[in-house]
């Protein structure tokens, strides 16, 4: 403004007067134009100016509100993880406490099966060396009788028969008459 000022008291203390010196006008004619464009303009921009700054104002709180959701949104998805590591680890104490129990489960069922199988053996062996024994004395007595039998008929002679026979019939009557 003071610019203009200037230059207006200066053509009219000189008069309106043509310039010739083309290049002085030029430099003139460009700040007056410059002059009037920024004071009608100033305005108009201005405006457009401040409805940009509104927009991207709007924008940046926009923004700032989504930033701050997300950063909500992020601290509740931490929470749920930590609780989700806390459940995990639960599950984790009790399946290694379940596989101990089953573990020890498993042995203790072992060791009493093989004490079953322990004692059926044994019993096996046992009821074994009674047939064994059994089957040992039954031919032993077979052979024992056989021997005698075999003695007996060798030294045996009709009197002696007639003499068991004889001693036999006594002993039934002495049964009978009891």
């Amino acid at each position: 403004m003071q610019i203009f000022e200037l230059i207006s008291k200066e053509q009219v203390n000189a008069g309106i007067s043509f310039n010739s010196d083309f290049l002085e006008a030029n430099v003139l004619n460009i700040s007056l134009l410059l002059a009037g464009l920024i004071y009608v303009l100033r305005k108009f921009l201005g405006s457009i100016l401040l409805d940009r700054q509104n927009k991207v104002l709007f924008a940046i709180r926009e923004s700032e509100e989504r930033l701050e959701q997300a950063n909500m949104r992020l601290d509740e998805a931490e929470k749920q993880l930590k609780q989700t590591q806390i459940i995990i680890n639960q599950i984790i104490e009790e399946a290694e406490v379940t596989a101990k129990r089953v573990r020890q489960s498993i042995i203790e069922q072992g060791k009493s099966d093989i004490e079953k199988l322990t004692d059926s053996s044994k019993s096996s062996i046992k009821s074994a060396e009674n047939q064994v024994r059994l089957q040992i004395q039954q031919q032993i007595t077979a052979l024992a009788i056989k021997k005698v039998s075999i003695e007996l008929q060798s030294q045996m002679t009709s009197d002696m028969q007639t003499q068991i026979i004889h001693n036999s019939i006594i002993q039934l009557k002495d049964q009978i008459e009891i």
